[in-house]
């Protein structure tokens, strides 16, 4: 129970989320099923409360003597993903938001994505959802990577040598 509360908060925190929660799991030899709804689920939670509250909250503190400079920080993050959603995507934004959080690169995700979501106004019910499927995408991705890394099918490819 432990190591599935650990993948529960490792998938919350911003720019890790399931991208780090995942591999742990695999890492540890965690069930597979459990581990990646424990994933998807602990990276979700904090989605509404990001689309409603963080650009306010952001907006707010973003003068402010102690947390200025990270609050500035953030909200420039979610302006330039939100600028780049845009750029790329034309007519297909919520496509181009599920593909932003589901391709598993710094800088983007479920926090990313959101915020972004939030600041170009996007629809709250469409934008959570393509958020979902975007984590959906991305657990596929991090949790083919971690076997193959963790079955050698990447590092080495012993059986051509």
């Amino acid at each position: 129970m432990k190591k599935y509360i650990i993948v529960f908060l490792i998938s919350m925190v911003p720019l890790i989320e399931l991208r780090g929660a995942i591999p742990y799991a695999v890492g540890f030899g965690l069930p597979l099923v459990p581990s990646i709804i424990v994933s998807v689920i602990g990276n979700m939670l904090p989605v509404p409360f990001i689309f409603l509250f963080a650009r306010r909250i952001l907006e707010w503190g973003k003068d402010k003597k102690y947390i200025g400079k990270f609050f500035s920080w953030c909200l420039e993050k979610g302006e330039k993903g939100g600028k780049k959603l845009e750029a790329k995507a034309g007519a297909g934004l919520y496509v181009a938001l599920l593909l932003f959080v589901g391709i598993p690169l710094p800088g983007t995700g479920a926090w990313t994505g959101t915020l972004a979501a939030s600041i170009l106004d996007m629809d709250f019910k469409k934008s959570v959802l393509y958020v979902l499927l975007g984590v959906l995408l991305a657990g596929a991705i991090m949790l083919a990577a971690s076997l193959a890394v963790k079955y050698g099918i990447i590092s080495g490819c012993s059986l051509l040598q």
